[in-house]
Parts: structure tokens; C-alpha cells; sequence
């Protein structure tokens, strides 16, 4: 009989064991110190760098408080995210009540789809409305004026304006709030409701007094979620604001790499926004982390459901204007563009057209190269961030090592650093004789792994929090490094659970455009670069073809995250 060890090892196989833990960790922390703290260390050297001669100044902060056009970019920016976050809540929290507690027909095809939504890239959604509702050429409008046999100057809306933007930008954000006010619905204990029915209470009144004041720290941190998303956003403004002939904050700062560039005020004006969003973060997390209630005695009923009775046509009717404006009328835009000649056209069989196709398929020598930079890019940022996130996830969630923590806090710094002032901070780390990857795909991967990492970390922080420690410390006890036990046992458990935050990973990655547009050069093109800059030399059509292939792709991403049997049917939302 073999003689077993005191750990349960064999006697024959005691040999010194060499336990990469250390070293790993050591390299990790060097690497996400390097993706994360460095682009913040030059944004603030720069920011009090003179553009002219160098040397230390303040006068790139003075120019905060006393140049009109940055107050005034910041003035608009803050009241655009505002009102967004208000508008998105204002739709949001009906359509998750009539979706996660009432008799709606079609209920769970109305949650698939406001999901659904959140592959489509803000700016691709803006691009829609230019097509919908541009004064002068805006589907609506020429419609309008067909209808009302009324001349070219007149119009029903127009969609370049501030107004205009906050519709356009809320379009694809109130799903942020949606999903956090549905999924705190379910939630919802349905004895309260019952209770107070019994008690005499009528439908809107235990709605008003029991069920909102427990689903409003959801609601909170939702729109807080579009406040944020709004306020960095640089697509849909760029798209919108720019040719209205206002700037808001993130345009401005893409502005100042214009010629002249000026990169320590760009600096100095990233700051703020940085800033703002780590206080925002902060308070969406002190309101989700404070739940208004806490259920005791074991498990609740099922969720109370409302009958709408006459109601019920009304609230069909709101729920099909409210998918119309942010889903089936953007994606018909976008579809009829791509088949037709020019945006007037009607879709008929005589003018529909592959013309389009053709040109960005055979004669658009930047396609090629775009596509495939794209798809590269998304391939090896999904691959390596997955790994980091896996490991780092084990370490963090298993308290391997004495400072594991740190690693988590690197991992989710990123999710505080806007797209634009991310941008910002590469360009003047990597952009200089040192490093001198501006114009080549190396900085562009470092941007998106920056930006990604929050998104993969947390998936997988998730999904180790569900497999049970047991099994690694079997294949400890037996001999098994750290490293090898993640490897061999508790990563095939979590195989679901990788691809997921992998496709989840790729999809954010293929629609980047904040931090791309400062770091892309005529050699590293990507598809959400060209999309905005045929936007400016008005080629909608080209774009909308552009545009159907990264929603393809997406589309096919998360249905493979959700259906291939190989997956075990993850569930994935794929984000905004």
C-alpha cells in the first residue's frame, strides 16, 4: 500500500512544489498599476504644463473658472446629464412596473428587448435620429411635409439641438435604469402589497406608499447610472451638439487636440470630469449599498400582479411608443438607409439598392483594414482581460494573499475614468519618444483593456462567489498550487460564466468611441472611427451599412453567449 503524507499526498510524488502565486500577483500589480495609475499620473503632470514653452503653471486651471467657452461647455454638460437621467427615470420606472408587476401582454419579450438594447452604440442610435429627424432631410420631416403639402423650409423637429440631444441620448440610456428598477421589482416582497390591501389601501395607493419607497434606492442609483453615462459621453454629442454649434464637455476636450492642440488644458479640463464621475460612483454606491428594506422569516410570495383591466390598452400603447422611439424606429432608419440610395427615398422594390454595400465592401479601401483592426482589437482585448480578470477575481475573492485587495481596487479603478479623459491620459503617457505607440494598435489595446477590465472583473467576481470553496482546498490539501487549482478545477466549473464575461468583454470593446477617437490613426482606423468620420462627410448610407455589421456581430455574440448548448445557456446583457 502507498504511505500517504500527513496532507494526503503520496510519499512518492513529496517533492518541492514551486507556487507561481507570488510572482503572478507581483506581475499583475505591476501590470494594472501600468494600465490604470499611469495615464493618471501624466494627466495630472500635464495639466500643470504650459503648452507654450513647458515649465509648471496654474494657468491651465485659472482657464476653468475664467475661459466662457469651457464654463460653458461644462454648464451644458452637467444640465444635458441632468435632464437625461431625470427624462430616462421619468420612462424607465412605468415600463419596469408594467413589465415586472402587472398583466402586460408580451412582458418577457419587452424586458428581452429593452436589454437588447443596449448593443446599440450611442452614437449609431444618434446617427438614426440624424436620419429620422434632421430638419431638412430627417425622414419625419419629409413625411411632414408630403402630408401637409408644406415648402422645404418647414419642419416638425429637429433633432440638432439641445433638446434634441437629451431625446437622443436617453433613447439609450433609460435601459440603465429600467433593468436596476425591474430587477429590484422582483424583488419586491409581494406579503407588504398584500398587507396593505388587506388593509384597505387601493392599487395606486400601495404603489405610492409600499412599493415605490422600496424600489427607490433603485431608481436613485439608476439614474445616477444615465446622469453618468450622459455627462462622458463624446458620440452622440459630437454627432448632435457639434453641428448645432454648442460643445459640451468631452467635445471640448476632443476640440483642444485640434490644431492648435493644447494637451495640458485638455489635461486641466479632464480633471473635473473626473472627478464628478468618482462622486457620482460613490453615491450610486452608498444608495444601492443602503436597500430601504430587508426581508425576514424566510422566503416571500411570489410577486403581487396588478390587473390593468381598462387600463391595459393605454399601457400597450406607452409601451409600443416607448420601444418605437428607442428601438424600431432607429433600426428601420438605419436598415432603410443601407438599402436605398439617398435618405428621401421610399422603400419600394424599384429603390432599394446594394450600392452602398458595395462601396464599403469593394471600393472603400478603409474598410478592410478597419474591420480587421476591429475585430483584432475586440479578439485579444476580450482574450486577455478574461484571464486577468479570471486570476485576479480567485486571488481577490479567495483572500489568497496578504494584499489581494489591492489587485480588486486596480481592477475596478477603471469604471471611474471617463472614455475621453482615459483618451486624454494615454495619448500623454504613451505619445512621446519614450514609448512612441501613438499610430499603433499597442495603445489602442491598452485603452480598451483599461476600459474593459471593470466590466470583466466583476463578472467574474460574481461567478466565484457562487462556486464553493471546498473543491480548491481538496486540491490544495492534495498538493496543488494556487495556480493549478484555479486552472484544473475551479475554471472548468466557471467555463459559463468566462465565455459570458468574454463575449461581454468583446461587444464593449468593438463599439468604443470616446478614448478611440483621441488615439486612432489613418493606420488604425476601427469601425466606430470611420462610422464618425463619414458621419462628417455625410455618407449616411455607407454608415448605416458599417453600422448593421458591428449590431450583427453583437447580436451574434450575445445569442452565442445565450444559446449555444456548449455554454450551458449563460445569460449576458450586453451593455451601453
Amino acid at each position: 500500500m502507498t504511505a500517504l503524507t500527513a496532507q494526503g499526498a503520496p510519499s512518492s510524488d513529496r517533492r518541492k512544489r514551486v507556487d507561481l502565486s507570488w510572482p503572478v500577483f507581483g506581475l499583475l500589480a505591476v501590470l494594472l498599476s501600468v494600465l490604470v495609475i499611469l495615464p493618471l499620473f501624466w494627466l495630472a503632470f500635464y495639466s500643470f504644463r504650459n503648452d507654450r514653452g513647458g515649465g509648471f503653471t496654474l494657468n491651465n486651471y485659472a482657464s476653468l473658472i475664467t475661459d466662457p467657452t469651457l464654463l460653458r461647455a461644462y454648464g451644458l454638460a452637467i444640465g444635458m446629464a441632468l435632464s437625461v437621467g431625470v427624462l430616462s427615470c421619468l420612462v424607465a420606472t412605468p415600463l419596469a412596473w408594467l413589465v415586472a408587476r402587472t398583466d402586460l401582454p408580451g412582458r418577457r419579450l419587452i424586458r428581452m428587448l429593452v436589454t437588447a438594447s443596449f448593443v446599440t452604440p450611442p452614437f449609431l442610435g444618434a446617427i438614426a435620429y440624424e436620419i429620422l429627424a434632421a430638419p431638412n432631410s430627417g425622414l419625419i420631416n419629409i413625411l411632414y411635409r408630403k402630408l401637409f403639402r408644406l415648402d422645404q423650409a418647414a419642419y416638425l423637429v429637429n433633432i440638432y439641438t439641445f433638446t434634441g440631444l437629451i431625446f437622443a441620448i436617453a433613447c439609450f440610456t433609460f435601459p440603465y435604469v429600467f433593468t436596476l428598477v425591474a430587477n429590484a421589482l422582483d424583488r419586491v416582497p409581494s406579503d407588504l402589497e398584500d398587507a396593505s390591501s388587506i388593509l384597505g389601501g387601493k392599487t395606486m395607493t400601495t404603489l405610492r406608499k409600499v412599493t415605490i419607497p422600496m424600489v427607490l434606492p433603485a431608481m436613485l442609483a439608476g439614474t445616477l447610472i444615465a446622469i453618468l453615462q450622459a455627462l462622458t459621453m463624446f458620440g452622440s454629442p459630437a454627432i448632435l451638439a457639434l453641428p448645432a454649434g454648442f460643445h459640451v464637455i468631452t467635445t471640448k476636450i476632443w476640440s483642444l487636440f485640434q490644431f492648435p492642440p493644447k494637451p495640458g488644458l485638455a489635461a486641466a479640463a479632464a480633471i473635473p470630469l473626473l472627478v464628478i464621475t468618482v462622486i457620482l460612483l460613490r453615491s450610486q454606491k452608498m444608495i444601492l449599498g443602503r436597500r430601504g428594506y430587508t426581508v425576514l422569516g424566510g422566503k416571500s410570495g411570489a410577486p403581487r400582479i396588478t390587473e390593468l383591466g381598462s387600463w391595459k390598452w393605454l399601457a400597450v400603447l406607452f409601451t409600443v411608443s416607448v420601444l418605437s422611439l428607442t428601438i424600431f424606429l432607429p433600426y428601420f432608419a438605419i436598415v432603410k438607409t443601407a438599402f436605398t440610395q439617398t435618405v428621401g427615398d421610399a422603400l419600394t422594390w424599384e429603390t432599394i439598392t446594394l450600392s452602398h454595400w458595395r462601396f464599403v465592401f469593394f471600393e472603400f479601401s478603409a474598410t478592410q483594414l478597419a474591420l480587421r483592426n476591429t475585430f483584432l482589437l475586440g479578439v485579444l482585448t476580450a482574450t486577455i482581460v478574461t484571464a486577468i480578470a479570471l486570476i485576479v477575481s480567485y486571488l481577490v475573492t479567495r483572500r489568497s494573499l496578504p494584499g489581494a485587495g489591492f489587485l480588486g481596487v486596480l481592477a475596478t479603478a477603471p469604471i471611474a475614468i471617463p472614455g475621453i479623459v482615459l483618451g486624454v491620459g494615454l495619448f500623454l503617457s504613451y505619445a512621446n519618444p519614450t514609448f512612441q505607440l501613438y499610430g499603433t494598435l499597442w495603445i489602442l489595446l491598452i485603452a480598451f483593456m483599461t476600459i474593459e477590465l471593470p466590466a470583466g472583473y466583476q463578472q467574474m467576481s460574481s461567478a466565484f462567489s457562487g462556486v464553493h470553496p471546498e473543491l480548491e482546498e481538496a486540491g490544495r490539501i492534495l498538493g496543488a498550487s494556487r495556480l493549478k487549482t484555479l486552472w484544473d478545477i475551479t475554471a472548468p466549473l466557471l467555463r459559463t460564466s468566462v465565455v459570458a464575461a468574454w463575449c461581454f468583454v468583446f461587444v464593449g470593446t468593438i463599439r468604443e468611441l470616446s478614448a478611440t477617437i483621441l488615439l486612432t490613426t489613418a493606420n488604425t482606423k476601427l469601425v466606430s472611427v470611420i462610422i464618425y468620420d463619414l458621419n462628417e462627410s455625410g455618407d449616411l448610407g455607407a454608415i448605416c451599412v458599417l453600422g448593421i455589421v458591428l449590431l450583427a456581430a453583437s447580436f451574434a455574440v450575445v445569442y452565442a453567449a445565450n444559446r449555444l448548448p456548449v455554454l450551458g445557456g449563460s445569460q449576458m446583457n450586453a451593455r451601453g
